[in-house]
Order: C-alpha cells, then structure tokens, then sequence
C-alpha cells in the first residue's frame, strides 16, 4: 500500500486533512466530502452515511412543497464535477458509483412532449415553466464518466451506465446500456454469472 505522503504529496495532503476536518464539521455522517462543493436547498436534501464527493459537485433542491427531494443512500461515492438537481423527486439508492462530470435531473425548462402544455420556443428557456418526473437510481449501479441522467427515468438495481450515455428511459436491473439515447447491450444471468449479449 502506497503511503498517503507519496500518494498525495505535501500540498494534496494538506487539502486531504482539510476535507476531513470541514466534513466531520458540516457533514458528520459523510466520509469526506472535497471542496469546492456547491449546495442550494440543503434542508430538502437528505445525504446517506459514508457520502464521498469528488471536488466540485453540485447538489441543487428546488422543491414545489416542503419535503426531501433529493434523498442519497448510504455508501455513495461522486466523483469531480457532478451536477445533481431535482425540484420533484430524486432518489439514489446504497453504494452507487458515480463517474466525474455526470448530470442528472428530474426536470427541464419546459415541456416538450405528450399532447398538452408544450413550450412555445419564443419563450425564453429560462422563463419556462418546469416540467419534473421522478428519477430513482437503485443501489449497486455504476454511472459511467460524462453520462446523463434524465427527467422521469429508473436505473434498476445493480446496473451500468456507460461513459457518455444519455438515459431518456427506464433501465432495466443488471443491464448494461450505453450510448445516446442509451440502449441495453448485456444483461447479468445470474444462472451463468455472466454479462449475456441482448
């Protein structure tokens, strides 16, 4: 095992002591979170034991009533520059992993689809009125790097996200799916203990 001084250095290990000691502060039932970390409606958003952040993470709560919209289970890790806002619902489960610069979100500005309510694009998009549909993550998935995760989707229970893919829809339990919009490409037989091919 590689020594905290060499794996870090003098100026990493300094910001590492810290990370700790402003976390045990602020966040006393995180494992560490770096900073900068950016937090708006911290009393609508419930953070799980053990939380790991990345620097940079952004956690946005624009509730429509009074409730924990953002809800984080336990053993979470999220790597650099992940974005994470709800105004609805956004739950994710125990021991997810999340790659750096992931976006995920339970609303838009505007609505777009479906036969009622659709936002007059002459309308600056900022003053559109959001839209929201619940998000729930379950526990045991993996977010690839740069991957997005939109309005109204479920990640099922021990499921992998590709690096870049784009997640418009519900993902099934222990697939695999990649791409933009991102598709199931393996699924996990538990029978065999292998990644099968869809």
């Amino acid at each position: 095992m590689i020594p905290l001084f060499r794996r870090y250095g003098f100026f990493g290990l300094l910001r590492l002591v810290i990370d700790v000691i402003t976390t045990k502060l602020c966040f006393p039932g995180a494992r560490i979170i770096r900073k900068p970390f950016y937090v708006r409606g911290r009393s609508f958003i419930k953070l799980g034991k053990r939380f790991t952040t990345g620097v940079g993470v952004r956690l946005d709560a624009f509730p429509n009533e009074i409730k924990n919209c953002i809800q984080i289970g336990d053993d979470v890790q999220v790597n650099d520059y992940v974005h994470i806002c709800a105004v609805d619902s956004l739950i994710i489960g125990n021991n997810v992993l999340i790659a750096s610069r992931v976006f995920i979100s339970d609303h838009d500005h505007g609505s777009y689809g479906g036969l009622l309510g659709q936002s007059n694009p002459e309308v600056p998009p900022s003053k559109r009125k959001l839209s929201s549909s619940p998000v729930c993550i379950g526990d045991n998935v993996w977010i690839g790097e740069g991957a997005g995760i939109l309005a109204g989707v479920k990640v099922g229970k021990g499921s992998i996200i590709g690096c870049g893919a784009v997640v418009t829809k519900d993902i099934p339990e222990c697939c695999l799916a990649v791409g933009n919009p991102a598709r199931v490409i393996r699924k996990y037989d538990a029978k065999s203990k292998k990644w099968e091919q869809i």
